[in-house]
Parts: C-alpha cells; sequence; structure tokens
C-alpha cells in the first residue's frame, strides 16, 4: 500500500542502486512487508521505486538528511532558492562557498552541487568543507515538478541523523530494512579492506553483521548490498540467501575505467 505518488530519486548518488530496480522484486520478502527502514539513504533509489507507506530512513550525511527534511517541510521555499542559482562555472564556486543560514536555502544550494559538480561526488575536506570541482552539464534544468512530488512522498516519512545501528528500536516483526552500506566495487580485490577503511570499515561491516542478527531475531526481513569480496562474504556468512551479481559500472566519468563489477545481495526474505 503505498500514497500512489510516483516520483524519482532528486540526487546523483556514488553508489546508488538504480542498477538493482529492474531486479528488486526478486529479493523482496514473499509476503507483504509492514513498514520499510533504510539507514544509509543516499539517493534513495530503492525507496522511491517501492513506495512504501509507512518508512522510515536516515543516514549519517547531516546534509543530505537536512535537505531531505527542508524537501519534506519548505520545498516551495527550496524551489524559490534554487532558481535563483545559474549553470556557470562562476557562480558554482561563488555558490559552493557560501554558508546559508536558512536551512531550506541549504538544502538548495546542497542540490544544486550534486547536480552541478563533477559526476555527482560528494566529497569534503578536513574542514567539512565541499570541495568537488565544477563539472559542466549543458542546458542542464532542475526538475522542480519532480521536487514537488517528492515533497508528497515524504509527508509519512520518519527522516533522522543517525548511525545505522540505532535504527533498531523501530523495526518491528515482517518489517522490511534495506542495508546499503559505503562500499567500493573496484577495489574487489588489491587494496579493497585497505582502501574501505576510509569509507565504512571492517569493524562497522561487524557491527552490521551484529544488527542483521538482532532484525533476524526481531521477525523482520532484510535485504543487504555489499562487495563481492571475500572478507565481506566470511563476515556476512549466516545461513541467509547471498547472490552475487555482475553489473556494468562506469566509475569516474566518461573517460573512466568500465567494465563488469560484482556485487552482493544478501537477504532472508526469498528461497530462490
Amino acid at each position: 500500500m503505498s500514497l500512489n505518488v510516483t516520483c524519482k530519486p532528486f540526487l546523483r548518488w556514488a553508489g546508488g542502486k538504480k542498477w538493482l530496480l529492474k531486479n528488486i522484486n526478486e529479493y523482496l520478502p514473499k509476503s507483504n512487508f509492514n513498514q520499510y527502514h533504510e539507514p544509509f539513504i543516499g539517493g534513495g533509489a530503492i525507496f522511491f521505486h517501492l513506495q512504501p507507506n509507512k518508512s522510515y530512513i536516515s543516514d549519517l550525511n547531516e546534509n543530505l538528511i537536512e535537505t531531505y527534511s527542508s524537501i519534506k517541510e519548505d520545498v516551495e521555499d527550496v524551489i524559490t532558492h534554487l532558481k535563483t542559482f545559474r549553470n556557470t562555472k562562476e557562480d558554482y564556486y561563488q555558490i559552493r562557498q557560501k554558508k546559508f543560514k536558512a536551512s531550506s536555502k541549504r538544502a538548495a544550494q546542497f542540490i544544486y552541487l550534486n547536480q552541478m559538480s563533477f559526476n555527482g561526488i560528494y566529497r569534503v575536506n578536513l574542514k567539512g568543507e565541499y570541495n568537488v570541482p565544477y563539472g559542466y552539464r549543458e542546458n542542464y534544468s532542475f526538475d522542480f515538478d519532480n521536487l514537488l512530488k517528492v515533497h508528497n512522498r515524504l509527508q509519512n516519512v520518519n527522516i533522522s541523523y543517525k548511525d545505522f545501528y540505532d535504527i533498531l528500536p523501530n523495526v518491528k516483526k515482517n518489517d522490511l530494512v534495506f542495508l546499503d552500506p559505503p562500499y567500493t566495487v573496484t577495489h574487489n580485490n588489491n587494496g579493497f579492506i585497505q582502501y574501505n577503511q576510509k569509507i565504512f570499515s571492517i569493524e562497522s561491516q561487524y557491527k552490521l553483521a551484529k544488527m542483521i542478527k538482532e532484525i533476524k531475531e526481531i521477525g523482520a526481513f532484510y535485504i543487504l548490498t555489499n562487495a563481492a569480496h571475500p572478507k565481506v562474504k566470511e563476515i556476512f556468512d549466516n545461513g541467509d540467501n547471498m547472490f552475487e551479481v555482475s553489473r556494468s559500472s562506469s566509475i569516474g566519468g566518461k573517460n573512466a575505467k568500465r567494465g563488469k563489477y560484482a556485487e552482493l545481495i544478501i537477504t532472508n526474505g526469498v528461497k530462490k
């Protein structure tokens, strides 16, 4: 049961799961689930696709969560501010360095930088300042109509800034938890552990495995996506369904390496 509001993600997001949408039904619980939880919301491709009726979404990216909250509460203000930002290199760098006081204007800034930056990458320096260079997108125009639909879609959604493990008190029997922790697929072999320590450590992977055990004890369903690396397989080898899928990927832009990358989908919701 959904709110019958069809919309799409409003952000470009590295590691997003748009590629999974055409096959996501294969991994959903065979029985209907109740509430939906996504603690690594990112661009929200799966969330917007499933259109769950009651949802909890969260992330540890405070700027991202503020943007979702502003669209939920003040979408007209966000759009008004967004309309004042021009798609030029000069404007981009001026807007990137500004410190806005209003949350709706910071949300407009976040969306603008996401769309106009190089590859939509989210990266900050040691001071927490966004430092991705301009990436020219000719004749780009913002989809304000979709932002209004996203606003409607978010009305029955609980949005919070928190660690993934802290969502557990909200998870009930027959709920669905979609887990998409940050990881890279281009270091599946050499240097995987060292590289991923910077974005989602091995310690966090073990913490996530412990969380999954508790989700199962509650009687809820989960779907986990992760890198197809031997260490990851070892950590999450809990007797549930583990599928290795191969997908095409372009990392780092149109001139970067293209190829096939393996990822894992692990779930207790299906029996194949």
